[in-house]
């Protein structure tokens, strides 16, 4: 695991003296090629030929080692410019300069068109925001940018906007934190571990060493990618690669809070504190008695946890981390910062959150909170929280037996409305700009063929760099989205880009169309999702979703959707169609006595005869009733009817297994 990388020893092994050679030899090259100029720029304001070469200049002239200006970038942007566009923690360009200030004043992404979907959460971000502190007394780690123009020289707003002068100014800063230590401006890159660990300012020692740990995991795998700007870049892995981990010491740092405080369930390799959500009584306006903010339980005891639920925040970090101690407020068991990664846990596994909007799904599930804006796609998931997060979820899913698929591990965007009039208010993140390959590709677990490119089931996965669908109505003026990569194919009546978008009844039950608005899930399927084939004509392909054929684009020579093998469900012999529905609860029979039977209410679609879905996992019914403080009086109902889950549409949905027959996919 990253913390357990041995610490570099004073006699050079080999692979050291291979690194210095490869260093002199790029310093050399680079001398002789780049005249020596600002980081930035030549003379008359040009940037360099490449972003690669900016690396190449500022590693020269700021004497850091290449490769470590690379991997750091690599974690907080995975070198992405971003067209300027500050992150959710108010970071900059490819080295994610901080300048708080600015980004709060530009104001890009803090009240976004998500009013539909996640409304008390917006006005609660415009509420703190509105109560700031003063910006003179904002963290050092909220204005990095303003200490690399002091090293640099270099203008605040070239810093942002310019992406060879954003990575002259992070040169700058690690060379600075070097110095800082006492130590030399080596060309080892395993001599500077202490000043990667300190580049995202988090004070702690323990989310300082874990940031570390994962740039010298890019040191040594390597990493390469075309960015948003399309720029190739590549670093060259260095398997031998030991950094001299005592650099982490120093009075500097906090001493890691790793869960000497609280319960906390995190695998070793991740920074994880104890922030406990709240479990209060309280009385409403009206003098009655009320509690929150989660349930207690007995899981895995009491219930067997089948589905971790990404989210976002929709919120900044303070914000995320007031909102979760607010007894009144909802409750999720983890969140994660998007400028190292660490994270927080507010809730015992064994307990139920309320995150889903979804008790059945509550009941039986992880959720997690990251740090971002859907609608903001470059207020970016940064690298570095998509890997813990990653590591996270696969500490989860061990321990818990959730298989690694999307059948189990669902977005919030992904888990139905109970009953039909809940259907449209269902939250929409973590969204379209959410990388779902990239992400199951850090679990271990990515998307590929399973089956030929003609069988009966498919596994949406487009290039998320290449695919850019547009989307609207990522701001109030109605204009479109800025073009970004994304998950998530879009869904026509026909098979042309032309026709018009399927229908969602559930969440539209007027008749109305559905659209490109960014937080409209109507007619999208994402990536890692399986539906099973309709038609096939020429580059479309047709699924069966939501009770209708839904054509998307799927050329052979850039396919968005791959063959997969699995179960799928139709209808049994002899019925027209079958009912589903947005929970799978016990029958009527199956409740004892002072517990009242949930309804079992069927939502507004159909599996009609002939049509095929694919097979998630199988249940029986299930309902945990906990209306009261004390827990005692918490009863699992349990019943004898099964369902199974399908993917309807873009959100699971359940069948009663009575009402259908499974089969295997045709290849």
């Amino acid at each position: 695991m990253p913390g357990a990388v041995p610490v570099r020893p004073s006699a050079s092994p080999p692979g050291s003296a291979r690194r210095r050679l490869r260093a002199l030899t790029a310093a050399s090259v680079a001398a002789l090629l780049l005249p020596l100029l600002p980081a930035t720029a030549d003379a008359g304001g040009r940037e360099p030929d490449s972003l690669q070469e900016a690396f190449a200049r500022a590693a020269d002239r700021y004497q850091v080692p290449e490769s470590v200006l690379l991997g750091v970038s690599y974690l907080q942007s995975r070198w992405d410019g971003h067209r300027g566009a500050p992150s959710v923690s108010g970071g900059y360009g490819p080295m994610h300069l901080t300048d708080a200030r600015t980004a709060l004043a530009e104001d890009p992404h803090h009240s976004h068109g998500t009013e539909d979907a996640r409304g008390d959460t917006a006005r609660a971000v415009r509420q703190v925001h509105d109560a700031l502190p003063d910006p003179a007394a904002l963290p050092a780690r909220l204005r990095t940018l303003e200490r690399a123009a002091e090293l640099t020289g270099l203008d605040e707003e070239e810093l942002r906007r310019d992406p060879a002068a954003n990575v002259a100014g992070g040169a700058a800063l690690l060379a600075a934190a070097q110095k800082e230590l006492g130590l030399p401006l080596s060309d080892d890159p395993a001599q500077w571990y202490g000043a990667v660990a300190r580049y995202p300012g988090s004070g702690d020692a323990r989310a300082a060493g874990v940031f570390a740990d994962e740039v010298f995991d890019v040191l040594r795998e390597g990493e390469r990618r075309t960015t948003d700007s399309g720029q190739r870049v590549v670093l060259e892995g260095d398997p031998d690669l030991a950094p001299d981990t005592a650099q982490l010491d120093g009075p500097d740092l906090r001493p890691a809070s790793s869960g000497s405080d609280g319960p906390v369930e995190c695998p070793r390799s991740v920074s994880c504190e104890w922030l406990p959500a709240p479990y209060e009584e309280y009385t409403n306006p009206d003098g009655s008695p009320n509690y929150g903010n989660h349930d207690k339980a007995d899981r895995p005891a009491s219930q067997k946890i089948d589905y971790i639920v990404v989210h976002d925040t929709e919120a900044t970090w303070d914000t995320t981390l007031r909102l979760v101690r607010n007894p009144k407020y909802v409750s999720w068991h983890y969140s994660l910062r998007a400028s190292d990664g660490h994270i927080a846990q507010h809730v015992p596994t064994r307990d139920v959150g309320w995150h889903a909007g979804n008790w059945y799904v509550n009941a039986k599930s992880i959720g997690l909170e990251h740090e971002g804006f859907l609608t903001a796609p470059d207020a970016w998931y940064t690298e570095a929280m998509y890997r813990t997060s990653a590591r996270l979820v696969r500490y989860l899913a061990h321990r818990h037996g959730i298989p690694l698929d999307r059948q189990h591990v669902l977005g919030h965007d992904n888990v139905p409305g109970v009953t039909s009039a809940n259907i449209p208010g269902m939250h929409t993140d973590p969204g379209p700009y959410w990388d779902w390959q990239h992400y199951f590709t850090l679990l271990g677990a990515p998307f590929h063929p399973t089956a030929a490119p003609d069988s009966e089931l498919v596994t949406i996965r487009p290039d998320y760099e290449e695919h850019r669908p547009v989307y609207t109505r990522c701001d109030g003026s109605g204009q479109p989205c800025p073009p970004h990569g994304s998950g998530a194919v879009r869904l026509h009546t026909g098979p042309s880009a032309d026709a018009p978008l399927v229908k969602d009844a559930g969440l539209r039950p007027g008749g109305g169309d559905s659209t490109t608005g960014v937080n409209d899930t109507g007619a999208r399927a994402s990536t890692g999702q399986r539906y099973a084939v309709a038609e096939r004509r020429g580059e479309w392909t047709a699924i069966w979703y939501l009770g209708q054929k839904a054509w998307f684009h799927n050329p052979a020579d850039a396919p968005t959707a791959v063959g997969s093998r699995g179960l799928v469900v139709t209808p049994r012999e002899g019925v027209e169609s079958v009912p589903v529905y947005g929970r799978a609860y016990p029958e009527a029979s199956a409740y004892p006595e002072g517990i009242p039977a949930q309804a079992i209410s069927p939502l507004p679609y159909k599996v009609e005869a002939g049509q095929a879905y694919a097979l998630g996992l199988r249940t029986k019914g299930e309902y945990y009733y906990a209306k009261t403080f004390d827990p005692a009086g918490h009863v699992v109902v349990r019943g004898e009817e099964e369902y199974y889950q399908i993917q309807l549409g873009h959100r699971v949905a359940f069948v009663k297994a009575a009402d259908v027959t499974v089969r295997p996919a045709r290849r």
